[in-house]
């Protein structure tokens, strides 16, 4: 098997267990927050917790160990827009509680039968595709070109090994830092560790985000044929998905079409099994015209942003960029802001 068809196989194989996994244990940002600041339960945002240590823990050895390039990501360079990574993140944050859900929990509820997210995932695909090569592109492009600044460090490592630190032990400091603050936020919840399907749930979502570093970086590195460097991201993937599903004898198949399709079916099939599947749809216009909007937000957002709540939580924030640890405050900031104070989406249905 060639190595591109082998990554498009791992691609479709990470998809199908991340959907039956965000099916079962309801992995999700936005729930997570919504749960811990509306709710006061924080089983759900201490798994995000644990998924965030584990990806970080298990990518930061594939790449001491010589087998995941993350310095060929897009989260790894050395010139990037800081205001732009911001309100991307801050667009998208705001985006999802609007719509109740990130793209890629969208996608686990399409597969469940939940029509709202059909919606969700077609707008926020378009949304997307326009921000990248359509009619937003160009002030994107220039918002990006007038703000963008090269950075004599991009990482934490990087700021360590500033200090004269080696890389190895730069690479280590860093992750070992964050890595043991995360684990010990998510287990010091009683009631988090008397939950093991939420802890299965963000190891096994970390490993997934290794698993994608593992595949792309390593089996896909082939010098004639080489796949870009990446793992767990769902903006440009799902707007590439819906393009190859209208347009595929002019495109080519890739890791995250593959993983789109992936979350999809996995979804489907876990929901067919257990008796899930329901078929729902908007309560009112007024629901479905607040849920588009927010999916064109994380379209746009998301873009800007270089990735969700996955792509740049999980994915990004694995490679210890400094980029993503900006966007992922404009998503945390965006989530607030969306669930607390003035500017509160009132909840008007449970997804």
């Amino acid at each position: 098997m060639e190595s591109t068809q082998l990554v498009i196989l791992a691609g479709l194989v990470i998809g199908l267990v991340y959907g039956c996994v965000g099916l079962l244990s309801g992995f999700c940002l936005m729930s997570s927050m919504r749960g811990w600041l509306a709710e006061g339960d924080g089983r759900l945002v201490r798994s995000y917790a644990l998924a965030i240590a584990v990806a970080i823990a298990v990518s930061q050895f594939l790449a001491g160990q010589g087998l995941a390039d993350l310095g060929k990501s897009i989260y790894l360079q050395p010139t990037f827009s800081v205001p732009v990574l911001f309100l991307g993140g801050l667009l998208f944050g705001y985006g999802m509680v609007l719509s109740n859900g990130c793209g890629s929990r969208a996608l686990v509820l399409l597969g469940r039968g939940n029509l709202r997210s059909f919606v969700v995932v077609t707008v926020l695909a378009i949304a997307a595709q326009m921000t990248l090569k359509g009619l937003i592109a160009p002030a994107r492009i220039a918002l990006v070109q007038a703000s963008q600044i090269t950075f004599n460090a991009n990482s934490f490592p990087s700021v360590l090994a500033m200090v004269g630190l080696g890389e190895a032990v730069s690479r280590a400091l860093a992750a070992a830092a964050i890595v043991v603050a995360l684990i010990l936020f998510a287990f010091a919840h009683p009631a988090f560790r008397r939950s093991p399907g939420q802890i299965a749930a963000g190891t096994i979502v970390g490993l997934l985000v290794a698993c994608g570093w593992y595949v792309t970086g390593y089996l896909g590195a082939d010098d004639f044929n080489p796949v870009p460097v990446t793992s767990l991201t769902f903006i440009a993937p799902i707007a590439d998905g819906l393009q190859y599903a209208m347009l595929s004898t002019g495109l080519t198949l890739n890791f995250g079409i593959a993983t789109v399709a992936g979350v999809f079916v996995g979804s489907l099939a876990t929901a067919l099994a257990t008796g899930r599947f329901k078929l729902e749809g908007y309560s009112s216009p007024r629901h479905m015209l607040r849920s588009g909007t927010g999916a064109a937000l994380m379209g746009v957002g998301g873009v800007m942003a270089f990735g969700c709540s996955i792509g740049q939580g999980l994915t990004g924030v694995s490679t210890l960029a400094l980029g993503s640890f900006i966007a992922v405050a404009g998503i945390l900031l965006g989530a607030t802001v969306g669930l607390r104070g003035s500017l509160r989406v009132q909840p008007l249905a449970v997804a």
